[in-house]
């Protein structure tokens, strides 16, 4: 099994880096786990208070757990991934059922950032867009499919966008395998990625294979 942690400030780009690599790899071989499935659960929390969550400081990650389930992908037993809800602010009641895969994707803007997780990737990647361009993406989407103002955004963005990217995620990039310059808009990059993937794919499938 080969394990992949891809993270990147919002908007970087991440999800079309994913699709990319699902894409060079062949049908059903690889299972994809957000990172932001894995908030805490705060069924015991006041709504009004959760709303005020930070979901972007890593406080609000239930780290253990998501540690806990890659190691059981790794163990070949399958898992219920927790699921969860941006309207309610914590976790919903049905998790989903995700069997072990010859490759599991973790994604998320902190992905690098926990050291239990992290040592049980083989393969590091950080998705690096500039500020500006994140900024813009984060714009168009949250204002076309969340209903947000320009000026809350703009808001969210100084006061906790930012800050937290520049507190966690990006420090968390000295601990990528690799680096990739403009997000899923590097072409040549994604070609280079998509090969070493590859590469590593096929012989993990000998190793396996031979039972080394």
């Amino acid at each position: 099994m080969l394990i992949i942690g891809i993270a990147g400030g919002t908007g970087s780009g991440k999800t079309t880096v994913v699709r990319k690599i699902v894409e060079s790899l062949p049908p059903d071989a690889v299972a994809v786990i957000p990172q932001d499935s894995y908030y805490k659960h705060q069924w015991d929390v006041p709504e009004d208070q959760r709303k005020l969550t930070n979901f972007d400081h890593p406080n609000a990650f239930d780290w253990p757990l998501l540690a806990h389930q890659i190691e059981q992908l790794k163990r070949g037993e399958a898992i219920e991934q927790p699921t969860y809800s941006y309207l309610t602010c914590t976790r919903c009641e049905e998790p989903i059922h995700v069997e072990p895969h010859d490759v599991i994707i973790v994604e998320g803007i902190m992905a690098l950032y926990d050291k239990e997780l992290r040592d049980q990737m083989d393969l590091k990647i950080f998705v690096d867009t500039c500020s500006d361009e994140r900024l813009l993406r984060v714009i168009e989407r949250d204002i076309a499919e969340r209903g947000h103002s320009l000026e809350m955004l703009i808001e969210k963005y100084r006061n906790v966008l930012k800050p937290m990217h520049d507190e966690f995620i990006e420090p968390s990039k000295e601990h990528a395998d690799i680096i990739l310059p403009n997000g899923g808009d590097n072409k040549r990059a994604i070609a280079m990625m998509q090969q070493y993937i590859r590469s590593a794919f096929r012989r993990q499938q000998i190793s396996e294979a031979l039972g080394t």
